[in-house]
């Protein structure tokens, strides 16, 4: 047993310190910053509103349903709800009903209603989109920020090797009489304020590490790291396309448009729905209801022992002979009230029919509500026009940037190469004794300064040529990197 819990001991401490050392990948990074960002989870909020409109849109088709049920106590002179009978009294009532109704037409309204509603629940979903590509691509901008800060930082500290070296040669050269000592402390010189470059890229790797972490809010910021290895300069031919070409990609798959599309046509509905009100309502209903009460049964009977009476009602003009009336003989009996099942039955009822509502005069409010919607899709169509036209222009400053972006990296590039040799020729001569230290730091500083340049050209390419591919219509989880 002791053997099994030094086991699980050890693995639990394996994959702890595996967790401790894992390194994301930008596609790890992008998928849970997807799954987790507040912005992400909000607009996935905003969807389930939609569909939560969708439904209620759906509910207005069906018919209500509502039932009642009331208890009350009358005392002094009041109506006995079974006979009618105004009575002074103290008595109990209750009623019930069940009320059903459905609208029969109502100008199309519901219809309208439905609609705008599909058309809200695409705006949702598009919205939801565009923020994912958006925070995709904040991800992979943090993402590549840092790659550039750890770049910088691996050439600041091979170049402090190589002034190390330096530092040891030198110093031996001194001793030896071939160096005058300010070529020493030139050298150390530049070897401290190498130093403190480095302190300052470290802490700007741990900024940049920092400000992804937060971004894709974790908060253990001590272990959070990344994966630098394997990033390159990946192009899918979004290059060799034409700035005319990648603009009607975007026009057709960017959300932007998409969204700004969908708005006028919820414009739209809203003006139908608006105008709905000038038409007449229609609906139909049916109702059943019941009573019952606590009051006495008044009842009249017949007496059965004198079940008649005869009374004279006049006489036969000519003859005077008496006419006769002959009655039932009727006795009022106060009795207990029914069964409460039994006054339910006997003393329920029907209602039903249908209503119409012909809209008149109401202040000019539909006028003026119809006149409002006109005018918010007038806005929505100019906001439409403005859309595409600022997504032309944003989508034609991408391609000059990516374009920039792209000569900018291949002229650090032969200025790096321009400046090793420059280097590698003055370290040769300052390893011979032939240039002083001042002109060897300055040629190796120009060198890593080169190298970093070439380092910032590199990402800056990178991120440019991926929002290039992002308006092209490329999704942002299969941007390549």
């Amino acid at each position: 047993m002791k053997k099994i819990g030094l086991i699980a001991i050890a693995l639990c401490m394996t994959f702890g310190i595996q967790a401790q050392n894992k390194k994301w990948t930008l596609k790890e990074c992008v998928e849970y910053a997807l799954e987790n960002n507040i912005s992400v989870k909000q607009s996935e909020l905003d969807v389930e509103l939609a569909d939560v409109s969708k439904a209620e849109a759906f509910g207005n088709f069906l018919p209500s349903l509502n039932g009642s049920a009331s208890n009350s106590w009358n005392t002094g002179l009041t109506q006995n709800i079974t006979t009618g009978i105004l009575e002074n009294q103290t008595v109990r009532n209750s009623s019930y009903s069940i009320t059903a109704g459905v609208t029969l037409f109502q100008g199309m309204r519901n219809q309208r209603t439905m609609q705008r509603a599909k058309l809200s629940q695409l705006s949702a979903q598009y919205g939801l989109a565009q923020m994912k590509d958006d925070i995709s691509l904040a991800v992979a901008n943090s993402f590549l920020q840092v790659l550039l800060n750890k770049a910088n930082l691996e050439v600041i500290k091979s170049q402090n090797e190589v002034t190390q070296e330096q530092i040891q040669r030198t110093l031996d050269l001194v001793d030896a009489g071939v160096l005058p000592r300010g070529d020493l402390l030139e050298i150390q010189a530049t070897d401290a304020s190498e130093k403190q470059n480095i302190a300052v890229n470290e802490n700007l790797v741990q900024i940049s590490l920092i400000s992804l972490a937060q971004l894709l809010l974790i908060k253990d910021y001590e272990n959070f790291d990344i994966e630098d290895e394997g990033y390159d300069i990946i192009d899918e031919g979004i290059s060799a396309k034409t700035v005319s070409e990648i603009i009607e990609s975007a026009k057709e798959n960017r959300n932007e448009v998409k969204i700004a599309e969908k708005n006028v046509e919820l414009a739209e509905k809203d003006l139908q729905i608006a105008r709905s009100n000038y038409y007449p309502t229609l609906s139909a209903f049916f109702n059943y209801n019941t009573r019952e009460s606590d009051a006495n049964q008044i009842v009249q009977t017949i007496d059965p022992d004198n079940p008649t009476i005869t009374q004279e009602i006049g006489f036969v003009e000519g003859t005077g002979e008496t006419v006769l009336n002959v009655s039932p003989n009727l006795t009022v009996q106060e009795l207990n009230p029914l069964p409460f099942t039994e006054q339910l039955y006997l003393n329920d009822g029907i209602s039903y029919g249908v209503q119409l509502n012909v809209p008149i005069f109401n202040g000019n409010a539909t006028r003026n509500n119809v006149k409002r919607n006109k005018v918010n899709l007038k806005r929505q169509e100019f906001l439409l026009e403005q859309a595409k036209l600022d997504l032309e222009s944003t989508v034609y400053q991408a391609f000059v940037d990516a374009k920039g972006a792209l000569k900018s990296f291949e002229a650090a590039q032969k200025a790096v190469e321009s400046q090793e040799l420059a280097y590698q020729y003055a370290k040769d001569r300052y390893d011979v004794g032939l240039t002083n230290a001042f002109d060897f730091s300055q040629s190796k500083l120009r060198y890593d300064n080169a190298n970093i340049e070439v380092n910032r050209a590199k990402y800056d390419y990178i991120f440019k040529l991926k929002v290039l591919e992002l308006y092209f219509g490329i999704p942002a989880t299969d941007l390549k990197f």
